[in-house]
């Protein structure tokens, strides 16, 4: 499939689909649900599309990330608004990034969209597996274990996993303007079309 370039990166500026992998979770101890100060994030997986390249940054390199961020007008992501967003951008705002405030970009959350036109959820794996014919080769759960195994690496390429398949997914979302959604009653694929927008509001 041809690339669908974003509405940003043909003005110059980028669109980065993301995905943050943490140290912890909510359940954890010390943590409690929408804790998000308290959350620590393991690594990032970015994929520009002005510079058509994946990266990969851990926790120590957020003031190289931010950089990045800096650049972009539009992020993408897959259950963002709720968990990678709010996290990241408390990150920035510890590391005084004047003017990085990730609430005030156009936002592009596929489940979001998803739950909004169905009014139900779906994982990432089986949206993919749907649409791409490849779901996930692990679960989120995992991410915790492999940073505190300080297996780094292979939790780097778990997360830039979810971020390929993410920005496979909003490729087809922006190109076709429809995606396949499998139902979650009685798992029958649906076409599920939409009119491609933005979110500028905080969500949660």
């Amino acid at each position: 499939m041809k690339i669908a370039r974003s509405r940003s990166a043909s003005n110059g500026m980028d669109t980065l689909v993301f995905d943050i992998e943490t140290q912890n979770f909510f359940t954890s101890p010390g943590v409690g649900w929408d804790n998000y100060g308290a959350l620590k994030i393991s690594v990032v997986g970015v994929y520009s599309y002005l510079e058509d390249k994946y990266y990969c940054y851990e926790e120590t390199e957020m003031d190289k990330l931010a950089e990045l961020f800096k650049r972009s007008s539009r992020t993408v992501g897959f259950s963002s608004n709720r968990y990678d967003t709010p996290v990241l951008n408390l990150y920035f705002q510890k590391l005084n990034q004047e003017g990085l405030d990730l609430w005030q970009k156009e936002r592009v959350d596929l489940l979001h969209e998803i739950e909004m036109a169905t009014g139900e959820r779906i994982s990432l794996s089986r949206l993919a597996e749907a649409n791409l014919g490849v779901g996930k080769t692990g679960h989120g759960s995992e991410a915790i274990g492999l940073y505190e195994e300080g297996k780094i690496d292979e939790l780097k390429k778990y997360c830039l996993k979810d971020v390929e398949l993410t920005k496979q997914l909003y490729d087809i979302y922006l190109k076709e303007k429809e995606l396949l959604v499998p139902s979650k009653k009685t798992g029958e694929l649906n076409k599920i079309r939409f009119a491609p927008k933005a979110a500028t509001a905080p969500l949660f």
